[in-house]
């Protein structure tokens, strides 16, 4: 069993939840922070929240998943994004280093790749992002570096690609396309859902995460996570629809955005993940579409 104390930020939210939930599963001693529903609630982006209440507490690593990651909302209000996602990594990172804190992993996003410049992508791949979202992610890696560099955090990046699961916002994609099709309703695909990216069961990155508690060989380190598999998300909606047998159509939108005009192929390499963890995807793309569509059903029931 694993003796280690452990802080997550953004515990409440969809990804936070599992994670939690997942940690404590495997023995692990969690302490959870976020806005509300939380051992501890309070705005990460408030620095006397976080220096005088969480850095007095003591914990021996910090899964840092706390961020807005609504991309329509980063594009109209932008200050609030960096204002969320990278002061609020700065006062988490300041917390983590006051505790001397043995492992600091940062959750970061395949958006800091953006319109990527070779398939598949690799952790080598230059950034390119498009909205203040992938921009925000981006300047968070930067801080994480600094602070391995200069306090010596031992800290692991994790960027992820598309994650789905129950506890997901309903308007988020794969949720939205499950409730079209178990209400027969039409499923809108912007961009006619040319843009792919590998989505994935959340409970796979949940295992990412452990493994970069456990091992050595994480520090240091930045891992795209995901399966490898690349789809488009019209071919992700056409699996709904068969998995739910439903007869609702599939309906082309224009893009969300100017900056998401062109549709954009994504997909990671994660040999890396393999190779130095030992990763392999534990619940596969089919069987997390089942769980997450009981789910869904659950709610519209």
């Amino acid at each position: 069993m694993p003796d280690l104390s452990v802080l997550v930020t953004g515990a409440s939210g969809f990804i936070g939840r599992h994670v939690t939930a997942y940690l404590l599963k495997k023995g692990f001693n969690v302490l959870t922070t976020d806005l509300k529903s939380a051992d501890l609630n309070g705005d990460l982006g408030d620095k006397v929240f976080v220096l005088d209440v969480v850095a007095k507490l003591r914990f021996d690593a910090v899964v840092h998943l706390a961020a807005l990651t609504d991309i329509k909302r980063s594009i109209q209000n932008p200050y609030q994004t960096y204002l969320v996602n990278d002061f609020g990594t700065l006062n988490i990172l300041e917390a983590a280093s006051k505790n001397g804190v043995e492992r600091f992993i940062y959750a970061s996003s395949a958006n800091v790749y953006g319109l990527p410049i070779e398939l598949p992508v690799r952790e080598s791949t230059p950034f390119n992002p498009r909205t203040p979202y992938d921009y925000s992610k981006v300047i968070g890696e930067y801080l994480v570096r600094s602070y391995a560099a200069t306090k010596k955090i031992k800290s692991t990046i994790l960027r992820s690609w598309k994650i789905f699961g129950e506890y997901e916002r309903l308007t988020a994609a794969i949720p939205n396309f499950i409730r079209c099709c178990l209400k027969g309703e039409p499923i809108p695909l912007y961009n006619g859902g040319a843009d792919t990216t590998d989505p994935y069961y959340v409970e796979n990155y949940t295992r990412a995460v452990e493994l970069c508690l456990l091992k050595e060989e994480a520090v240091g380190e930045v891992f795209n996570v995901g399966t490898g598999v690349e789809r488009s998300i019209k071919q992700v909606a056409e699996e709904i629809k068969r998995l739910t047998n439903s007869n609702s159509q599939l309906i082309s939108l224009p893009p969300r955005s100017e900056a998401e005009k062109e549709p954009m192929r994504s997909y990671p390499d994660i040999s890396k993940l393999k190779r130095l963890l030992g990763y392999e995807p534990i619940v596969s793309f089919e069987e997390g579409l089942r769980r997450t569509i009981i789910w869904v059903k659950s709610l519209i029931e």
